[in-house]
């Protein structure tokens, strides 16, 4: 997949904190304020957990082979939207919202149903299984899941926001909640939201 810079919307690169204070002060943050989050801090978000870094289509999570089995959605108020990494945009796969729902799906967890967005890492795992065999693809694929998980809660913290990966759900609920067909293994889920004061 070649994308040419000139076609492709820019993401906003410029951040007040360094690396090591980002690092430094990443927490699991469970517990968030009502204030819906900005079209800008969510493309930030999947951009840092997917976002493409070069004209060649490589990405900011490495990908064995550069195969890039994982698909990024978002639960919003506003609707279920899938990042769109060529275009650095959001495609809208539902008016409804779907949080209360992905909550049930996610053994009723309070962060997954309080937090104003919810982001959703899901993978197509057979590309990478078909490349490395199923064992050792599906390692890949976990470990490319990791890589986009803690970019995505370093680019909240950047942003003065709270986040959590979690990884207990059901998985069949969830694919059905999220009309995702059974080629999808879903991987993480992470609440963002601004924090709410202790």
């Amino acid at each position: 997949m070649t994308v040419s810079p000139s076609t492709r919307p820019e993401a906003d690169l410029r951040g007040a904190m360094t690396l090591e204070d980002v690092l430094s002060k990443r927490r699991s943050v469970r517990h968030y304020t009502g204030r819906t989050l900005s079209a800008d801090e969510i493309l930030r978000l999947c951009w840092a957990a997917q976002g493409i870094t070069h004209p060649a289509g490589y990405r900011t999570a490495p990908s064995a082979g550069a195969l890039y089995p994982l698909e990024l959605g978002v639960a919003t108020a506003a609707g279920w939207f899938v990042y769109d990494p060529p275009h650095h945009r959001l495609i809208r796969r539902s008016p409804d919202d779907l949080r209360r729902a992905i909550r049930w799906a996610a053994l009723s967890q309070e962060a997954v149903g309080d937090s104003p967005a919810v982001f959703v890492i899901a993978a197509i795992p057979a590309p990478t299984a078909g490349k490395y065999g199923d064992a050792r693809g599906a390692r890949y694929v976990h470990l490319e899941a990791g890589h986009a998980a803690q970019n995505l809660l370093l680019e909240a913290t950047a942003l003065g926001l709270g986040a959590v990966p979690i990884g207990a759900f059901d998985d069949a609920r969830l694919r059905e909640v999220l009309d995702l067909s059974g080629v999808h293994d879903v991987l993480y889920l992470i609440p963002v939201g601004e924090p709410a004061s202790p």
